[in-house]
């Protein structure tokens, strides 16, 4: 990786600094090296406060000491400056130009393989509503973080767990028997996933109107909400399900089928997919019998004639795991499902769950439960947490009034692509089929871009408009940016979007030039920090500094005007190694880019 070449220069050259001039010389580990900030000169900086113990000396001598020491006998170190204790180092122009050399026969992002295998679970939609927003961050979150782990060398098992079970799913077939007339999504042209969540909605209408009957009778509103016939129904369907009642469990094979062609739409639509589905139906059984294995060896205790596990040590509180009457809860499945997955795959290293963080104390308490069982890879466990998505207000409502549907959100950011892209008038060439393809890819493009591109762990804002803006730090500016990049090799007739030069005719480079280089040459650690810290936005954020530095180049500096054919190479190369590297980027968001637009 050429990131780690570069400091596997400089890391013995440091050490040995530090022996010759102070006598004592650091670790490896214990040299941090980061980008100089762009308001100083320089290209790696080094932070020499930690070192002032070891040398007896003040920051600034320690800084220059070393500094001067790498100028004398390092090549590729051409000069230095000192900012209070920090050491900004400039590299000469001959490392960047070999670089380019090296990255333009070869992949900026392919990593060496890991050997480790990890599971990504992501999506986890219940069968009783359509996709929504924040299903949309949950997919695309759980998504780019496979492909950034597929593209750093790692086996990637992608899954979800389908909540098809439960009370509420008896209430869309009760309201479906009740007030469907046997509506299907082909007689009602609906998506089956948009037919079975109308049902849902008319479930609540109908348990409300009765619920203000009884309390208009002299009910309490919690007796009401208890009592209301149609509720009473659903529980009765909910028993008669787990009692696999024929009438009952054809009737949920059927609409959930509904369910499952509508989510399979909408995956087909965004470019996602799974290679395997938990289905709760069939996973909420296990558990049962790892707990009351847990009681016989002390790690979990009984009360009341329930089973219980104490984490008042770990900062969290008891726990139910077992009621008195036997059954399981959330938490039991949890952590029956866990044990499954390893049992199934036995060389999993890591188990992801991107959930939202609503969830973040269920997963703390489900990971010390794992641990108490002695399982050991529960610290391989990880919850991938994010917050909720907004959108400015009155924007986008679904036609239940309630949640923003996925699919009218799709719809509508390729909408506002479409009437963008008419409006700039740029696509006289394209036929109606390739402006319709074009219009769908730049619409996915900012929909997941601007949902990736903020730290997961932070709520968002998602304004549809914006993340459309050419201009702004969005999906179809650096979509146009490859496009453009792309056109210029074309015109320059380089058929692989790069092109090979001879380093050792270029002079000095310009400063434009210099900074896209060194973006380029922090593209493969920064996959590598996402791959570890399972950060989307890192990636997003860097491919976006990439090509803005690009156009910034691109804008000051002629390429195939350029008369100077040592130069005109140098910096087609260098185009296309920015493409080639935007284009994997991209490709680990979930996102394409077209060759034109």
């Amino acid at each position: 990786m050429f990131q780690d070449r570069l400091q596997a220069i400089l890391v013995p050259a440091i050490q040995a600094a530090f022996q010759r001039r102070f006598s004592a010389s650091p670790s490896a580990d214990q040299l941090a090296f980061q980008p100089t900030r762009p308001e100083f000169e320089g290209d790696i900086t080094i932070n020499v406060f930690p070192f002032l113990k070891l040398t007896g000396k003040g920051p600034e001598q320690v800084a220059t000491a070393i500094g001067e020491h790498l100028v004398a006998e390092v090549p590729v170190v051409e000069r230095f400056n000192v900012i209070k204790g920090f050491l900004n180092i400039v590299i000469a122009d001959r490392y960047w130009l070999d670089f380019l050399a090296e990255a333009a026969t070869q992949d900026l992002l392919a990593l060496a393989p890991t050997g480790k295998r990890v599971m990504v679970e992501y999506a986890s939609p219940n069968t009783n509503k359509p996709l929504h927003l924040g299903h949309l961050r949950n997919i695309f979150l759980g998504w780019s973080v496979s492909r950034i782990l597929e593209a750093s060398g790692n086996e990637v098992v992608k899954v979800q767990v389908i909540n098809d079970r439960g009370i509420h799913i008896c209430k869309s077939m009760l309201a479906w028997q009740r007030f469907g007339n046997g509506e299907t999504p082909v007689s009602s042209g609906l998506k089956g996933d948009k037919l079975v969540g109308k049902y849902y909605v008319e479930f609540d209408k109908a348990y409300r109107a009765q619920t203000d009957a009884l309390v208009a009778e002299g009910k309490t509103k919690d007796e009401a909400e208890k009592q209301a016939p149609i509720l009473l129904e659903a529980q009765d369907m909910l028993r008669k399900w787990e009692a696999n009642d024929p009438e009952v469990r054809s009737l949920w094979a059927t609409m959930n089928g509904w369910v499952y062609d509508g989510f399979n739409a909408t995956y087909a639509r965004i470019g996602v997919g799974f290679d395997k589905n938990y289905y709760e139906s069939q996973t909420y059984v296990l558990g049962k019998n790892d707990v009351l294995e847990g009681l016989k060896k002390g790690v979990f205790y009984e009360k009341d004639g329930a089973v219980w596990v104490d984490n008042t040590a770990e900062g969290l509180d008891e726990k139910v795991l077992l009621r008195r009457d036997g059954t399981s809860v959330y938490m039991t499945q949890d952590i029956g499902t866990a044990i499954e997955r390893f049992r199934e795959y036995p060389d999993l290293r890591q188990l992801i769950y991107t959930v939202g963080n609503e969830q973040d104390y269920h997963f703390k308490t489900l990971f010390i439960i794992l641990k108490k069982l002695g399982f050991p890879w529960a610290g391989e466990l990880f919850h991938l947490s994010y917050g909720m998505v907004d959108l400015p207000s009155g924007k986008m409502k679904s036609r239940e009034g309630t949640v923003v549907d996925a699919d009218d959100l799709i719809e509508e950011v390729v909408g506002e692509a479409r009437r963008t892209g008419e409006q700039l008038s740029k696509l006289d060439e394209f036929n109606d089929a390739e402006r319709t393809a074009l219009f769908e890819m730049i619409g996915q493009a900012a929909l997941k871009y601007f949902l990736l591109k903020v730290d997961p762990r932070k709520r968002m804002l998602f304004d549809p408009a914006a993340s459309i803006d050419l201009q702004g730090h969005t999906g179809p500016f650096i979509q146009y940016t490859y496009a453009r990049i792309r056109s210029l090799l074309r015109k320059a007739d380089v058929a692989k979007g790069t092109s090979s030069f001879e380093p050792t005719g270029m002079e000095a480079l310009l400063p434009e030039e210099r900074t896209v280089l060194k973006h380029l040459h922090q593209f493969p650690g920064v996959l590598n920090d996402a791959a570890a810290k399972l950060d989307p936005a890192a990636l997003a954020n860097h491919t976006y500094e990439t090509v803005k530095a690009y156009n910034a180049f691109y804008q000051a500096v002629p390429v195939l005007k350029e008369m100077d054919p040592g130069k005109r190479a140098f910096r087609l190369a260098m185009s296309g190694a920015v493409a080639a590297a935007t284009k994997k980027a991209m490709w680990c968001l979930g996102i394409e880019v077209p060759e034109r637009m």
